[in-house]
């Protein structure tokens, strides 16, 4: 299948991952060539600002611009000027998204994880029958491609290269699929989890006796019931939401908060202000948790 699989923006002149899809593929050609993808990104400032590396089945473009590049790995009967198409649509929209200063100052990994969403979105634009239909700048691209054809490398070499760079250490790459690893949970975050739990428990329990009254005798007490049951279930995310990482955590912790708060006052006769007040209170502090624990810093892999 004729596709782009993943793709990423890295720092031109360390190799410095940026921002990445998360896709995970575990085709073994796949990972093997996301490990030379990695080995390339580190010596990207060697090459001209295009390039593409081709192999049997995968391939791996790149386009350099200033301090960034962005590549993909896309199947070998993938169209390069689609894929050049795609990966000058990717530059334009982290360019708009970050300005110079912040790319030089990143000092860690996926300093920009959430730039993932619009990755996946513009991936899945081109991924599709109406995407891979939309020319747009395909003659522009096509154009400067046969006037600048892109400079052709080998999948099996790039590792060579890169391990020559480093000085013969051809030791263990990354990969360029991030891993999330989340600050530690603070004495705080954990009294947020255990009221969190409480408070959903509440929801869920005052939720099943209202529908078991409601089925039989209110039909008009459903509104309360589904009112009863969002927060039990927006407690369970919340909780989701501080152990693990998900793009879009800030969206969707105000979306949580929200419906919460939305609900909660909506119960107001079958709670008084104390309990709403508790009930939203909970709330607020598990949304602080979570948007307070951050990714952990990921220390320089020197080959250890």
């Amino acid at each position: 299948m004729s596709m782009i699989f993943f793709a990423c923006v890295v720092r031109v002149r360390d190799g410095l991952p940026l921002s990445a899809s998360t896709d995970f593929h575990l085709n073994q050609d796949f990972l093997e060539c996301r490990k030379r993808l990695k080995a390339l990104s580190s010596i990207l400032a060697r090459y001209p600002s295009r390039g593409t590396a081709k192999g049997r089945s995968l391939s791996i473009h790149f386009l350099s611009s200033g301090d960034i590049a962005c590549m993909a790995i896309c199947s070998s009967s993938y169209s390069t000027i689609m894929a050049f198409c795609f990966l000058e649509e990717l530059r334009w929209q982290f360019a708009a998204s970050y300005n110079t200063r912040s790319i030089n100052s990143a000092s860690r990994p996926y300093a920009f994880i959430e730039f993932d969403n619009t990755i996946q979105k513009v991936k899945q634009h081109f991924n599709s029958t109406r995407g891979s239909r939309a020319k747009g700048s395909w003659e522009r691209v096509e154009e400067e491609l046969r006037l600048q054809p892109p400079v052709q490398l080998q999948l099996e070499a790039t590792e060579l290269l890169n391990g020559l760079s480093n000085g013969g250490h051809a030791g263990g790459h990354v990969e360029v699929v991030p891993t999330y690893r989340m600050q530690p949970v603070t004495p705080l975050g954990i009294l947020s989890l255990v009221l969190n739990i409480m408070c959903g428990a509440l929801n869920l329990i005052r939720g099943v006796h209202l529908a078991e009254y409601s089925f039989q005798e209110d039909h008009e007490g459903i509104g309360n019931v589904i009112a009863f049951f969002l927060p039990f279930l927006a407690c369970l995310f919340q909780c989701y939401l501080y152990l693990f990482y998900s793009s879009a955590r800030k969206v969707k912790t105000f979306v949580l908060l929200f419906c919460v708060c939305s609900c909660n006052i909506y119960l107001y006769g079958l709670r008084n202000l104390w309990q709403i007040s508790f009930h939203i209170g909970v709330a607020s502090l598990s949304s602080y948790q979570i948007l307070t624990r951050q990714l952990l810093e990921k220390q320089p892999d020197c080959g250890v």
